[in-house]
């Protein structure tokens, strides 16, 4: 690839084409490509929906995921990458090293948490609703790039839109769901009312990212939710559509900065 970052070029992509899809602003290497979709031009309910605007940005067709707010990661390597254009795996992250490979996922209120190493050599993405981050999916994301020979600490992340902590009301099953896991997370729970509590996914994400040795995290801020001209929100309208956030490898680790 050229000098120019992949994210330089997106960015100017987004702005020929009159959107307001989110290039994220973090410190990848320059052959990682990131973006996240709003309700314009976005995904409806279905993928396949608008797959034609998503032709010009990626450099190949997104490889979906059966999403089931687990903890399942998909490894999407030379021997899988065929059976998932066919049939998606179920799980809620994905992996790969493979150049070219578009690693996608689904959100309308769950926080989409992606991933690289420094050195541009893999990258990763995970659908992190409050069931699958309680259940270990960012961990998981995070060792599944370890096993591609990721260095953890070298390892930078990025949050994408997600319901923000002044609208994602939950109740104790929640709070406890984190709480056992780590006692610290109940920092992350602003108390509401009697048995309600407003609770941060941005703030439980970069916890459980810091525990997993990932401490460089930008990104977050946004509120599905409340921004309701900008982003889908499944707790506003229950048939609601999708955003999608795609990563993926450029031809060359070349530029990656180290």
């Amino acid at each position: 690839m050229s000098e120019r970052s992949i994210a330089a070029s997106l960015a100017a992509q987004v702005r020929a084409a009159e959107l307001d899809w989110i290039v994220p602003e973090w410190p990848a290497p320059a052959n990682v490509g990131a973006l996240s979709t709003t309700r314009r031009g976005g995904v409806s309910v279905g993928p396949a929906a608008s797959m034609d605007r998503f032709a010009s940005f990626v450099p190949s067709s997104p490889l979906w995921l059966r999403q089931v707010h687990g903890a399942g990661v998909a490894v999407l390597d030379a021997a899988t990458i065929e059976t998932a254009r066919t049939a998606p795996p179920v799980a809620d992250a994905a992996v790969t090293r493979e150049h070219g490979v578009v690693c996608a996922v689904l959100t309308a209120d769950c926080l989409p948490v992606v991933l690289a190493d420094r050195a541009g050599t893999v990258v990763g993405i995970a659908h992190a609703g409050w069931r699958g981050m309680a259940g270990g999916v960012i961990e998981a994301t995070v060792e599944a790039l370890v096993a591609l020979d990721a260095t953890r600490d070298r390892l930078v992340g990025w949050l994408g839109p997600a319901i923000g902590p002044r609208a994602f009301e939950v109740g104790a099953d929640v709070r406890d769901a984190f709480a056992a896991r780590d006692a610290g997370a109940v920092e992350c729970f602003e108390p509401l009312r009697e048995g309600k509590w407003l609770a941060d996914l941005y703030a439980l994400a970069r916890r459980r990212l810091a525990a997993a040795g990932v401490s460089e995290v930008h990104g977050g801020g946004e509120c599905t939710f409340t921004d309701a001209e900008r982003f889908y929100s499944h707790r506003r309208e229950r048939d609601a559509g999708r955003m999608a956030t795609l990563v993926w490898l450029g031809a060359s680790a070349a530029h990656a900065r180290l």
